[in-house]
């Protein structure tokens, strides 16, 4: 009689207890019986540690761990699962048969659009395209794009490549087809949207024609072949028994659409998330899918994760008394299970190098006391421009920094285009400046013309401007050329030589960026307008620091004034440059944006410029009550990153376009030191008291 081998199985390793070491409420999250499950987990709740636990108790419940898939939002949080799940399963040998070859089944980890692409390569030719795909970069987007305009014959001071794929991201992320894209423009919309709309049509069809898609198509197609073969979403369904979403309160329509349809017939459908940290609406994201979730999954179970491991409890207590303001939200309260602490600091400074001075002697001062090490340490800004007199304080103070998320100040575009504004109108003779803002912001001095006037520049020994105004003069430049060569002399002109009546430097330049119309140039070279106030906001960096600069050299002619301001920025960029080069690796501390912050957590957190308009950043107040919430949220995300030591800081005036402002605290620091009610919509004070006395260091109770 023939013997029958078992089956080679794959089994949890060595039987580890899923519940060992978790609080109540995180078993009650692991052991909830299959069907819609919510857990809300607040901030150091251990979310991930509660999605690794349920999948190995799926697991010993009887699910193959191929039967199971979890989908996170990035790359990095993937891997991360990966590696803390991936020593938990092994091959069950259960014959002499089995070896060492024997594959182990895993359960299906990865991102939404990693997902997507599987499910795309598997039913391909139902969406029209080859099983071998082509996914594209941004460089041959941007071929396309500019192949696309040309074919319409679109101009690119009507709508340049950039703005197209931006338009056609917005509408692909809102799961807005191609041909559908005209139902979806209103009455009032602009002839450039129609025009982006004619061009988004056409870029699928050059897409779709050589069988290639781009990031955004990953979702779209998916989407639309869920929605057009039934039979196709019921086999992708079918894969599984149980889908995890973690960060479920950052998903789009389209991708919380996909996941759906993924879980709509077993109805096991476990998301992780924190409605309080959901500061991605401007992405696409939308709160509304947890917090309205057990609404559209009836029967769903609800689970609050409230024990903080993170933070002390001063700081909770501080996150707790902010976050409560917000009206739409899931009831929940975070407790600190952390050894008790600091209470948060509040540090008034006078401006912002002041408040920059402060913070970076603040942290000279616990790095000698090796109180944490650098790269424990973090300090937080709303906005990049807020970015520049930080790092000029910590290379100073010769502070290891690293820069997250964003270039360093001066790597920027719109800065060095100011800059070389700057150094044109103290010098004319600076060619390097000249070639860079000859055509910027575009003035009929075409690349063809500077490179006539360069070669005859070369020849003669002249200066580049000479050599334009000769060929101007005699005629030997094109009109538009000419027209343009006018026009930036009418924009020297303006230069604190040659300005009268007491006029400033930092006057003049403002002067000339309003002629040049540079402003509107952002605006058309960047679609999004997140971007265009950011890099608006740089060039108001530079207009503040030489206003600072005439302030402490007020007696010195202002050409001279311009030199010394830019001798000085040269110094700071190569110094800038050096420190780069000589900084240690993975020891340094972090500088970066509020959003670029979320996920990570540190020994010490300086949350800076906490003043309304900053933050709430000043677009959030114009919008309304939602968008005041989210930057809420946001400054919860900031508060409860610091682990041991919290330091908030505003200044009580800050440079605005070259003349010192007031600045009124933020209705924030109220909120987060439980004095709500004292905040007013009104004007601001000079020196308004929120937890500390002005120009004190350290509050009572601080470190």
């Amino acid at each position: 009689m023939p013997t029958t081998l078992p089956t080679k199985q794959t089994h949890v390793n060595r039987r580890p207890d899923p519940h060992k070491g978790l609080n109540p409420a995180q078993i009650e999250a692991v052991q909830a019986p299959t069907g819609p499950l919510l857990v809300l987990a607040g901030a150091g709740t251990g979310k991930t540690r509660v999605v690794i636990a349920r999948i190995l108790h799926l697991v010993q419940q009887g699910t193959p761990p191929e039967r199971i898939l979890a989908v996170t939002f990035t790359n990095k949080a993937a891997r991360e699962m990966v590696l803390r799940i991936g020593g938990k399963f092994k091959k069950k040998r259960t014959s002499q048969a089995s070896t060492q070859d024997d594959p182990i089944q895993k359960p299906e980890i990865s991102t939404i659009h990693s997902l997507c692409v599987r499910i795309l390569r598997r039913h391909a030719e139902h969406a029209g395209y080859p099983t071998r795909f082509i996914i594209v970069d941004r460089s041959e987007q941007e071929t396309t794009a500019r192949r696309v305009l040309k074919e319409l014959k679109v101009a690119d001071a009507t709508l340049r490549p950039a703005d197209l794929l931006a338009r056609i991201s917005h509408w692909k992320s809102r799961g807005v087809r191609a041909n559908e894209v005209f139902d979806t423009l209103s009455t009032d919309a602009d002839d450039s949207w129609d025009l982006a709309a004619a061009g988004y049509q056409r870029y699928q069809r050059l897409m779709h024609g050589v069988g290639a898609v781009d990031f955004d198509d990953l979702l779209l197609v998916v989407d639309q072949l869920f929605d057009q073969h039934e039979t196709i979403r019921q086999q992708e369904a079918q894969r599984f028994d149980h889908v995890l979403v973690d960060e479920y309160q950052d998903t789009s329509g389209i991708q919380e659409r996909i996941l759906s349809a993924l879980a709509s017939d077993h109805r096991s459908l476990c998301v992780v998330g924190d409605d309080d940290q959901s500061i991605y609406a401007w992405r696409g994201a939308q709160i509304s899918h947890i917090l309205d979730f057990p609404t559209r999954w009836p029967g769903a179970t609800v689970v609050r994760l409230e024990e903080n491991y993170r933070s002390t409890p001063e700081i909770i207590e501080a996150a707790n008394k902010l976050i409560e303001r917000n009206s739409r939200r899931h009831d929940k309260t975070l407790v600190s299970r952390a050894p008790s602490g600091l209470k948060p600091n509040i540090v008034q400074a006078q401006d912002e190098v002041d408040e920059a001075r402060r913070v970076t002697a603040d942290v000279e001062g616990l790095l000698r006391e090796r109180y944490a090490p650098h790269n424990e340490m973090a300090i937080l800004v709303r906005t990049g421009e807020q970015t520049r007199v930080f790092e000029t304080e910590l290379r100073h103070r010769n502070i290891p920094y690293e820069l997250i998320g964003s270039r360093s100040f001066f790597d920027r575009r719109e800065v060095k285009d100011v800059l070389s504004f700057l150094r044109l109108l103290i010098d004319q003779t600076d060619d390097l400046a000249l070639s860079r803002i000859a055509n910027v912001p575009p003035r009929g001095l075409s690349y063809n013309a500077v490179e006539k006037a360069r070669k005859k520049a070369t020849e003669s020994g002249e200066s580049l401007w000479s050599t334009l105004l000769e060929l101007s003069n005699t005629g030997q430049l094109s009109s538009a050329a000419s027209a343009g060569v006018d026009r930036l002399e009418q924009l020297i002109a303006l230069g604190p030589a040659n300005t009268k009546g007491g006029t400033t430097a930092s006057e003049a330049l403002q002067h000339v960026l309003n002629q040049a119309n540079y402003q509107q140039y952002l605006e058309k070279e960047f679609e999004d307008q997140r971007e265009q106030e950011a890099r608006w906001q740089s060039v108001e960096e530079i207009v503040n620091g030489l206003a600072r600069h005439e302030k402490a050299h007020r007696d010195a002619d202002p050409a001279a004034v311009v030199q010394r301001y830019l001798d000085d920025l040269i110094l700071e960029v190569q110094e800038a440059e050096r420190f780069e080069d000589d900084k240690p690796k993975g020891n340094t501390l972090k500088l970066m944006t509020l959003h670029a912050a979320k996920g990570l957590e540190f020994d010490c957190v300086w949350m800076v410029g906490l003043e309304e308009n900053l933050l709430p950043h000043i677009r959030a107040a114009n919008e309304g009550l939602s968008a005041i919430d989210e930057e809420r949220r946001l400054c919860y995300v900031g508060v409860t990153r610091a682990r041991k030591r919290l330091v908030l800081s505003l200044a009580l005036t800050r440079m605005k376009w070259g003349k010192a402002k007031p600045c009124k605290p933020s209705r924030f620091l109220y909120e987060l030191t439980g004095q709500s009610e004292k905040f007013t919509e009104g004007p601001a004070k000079a020196r308004e008291k929120v937890g500390a006395k002005p120009r004190t260091r350290r509050a009572p109770g601080g470190r």
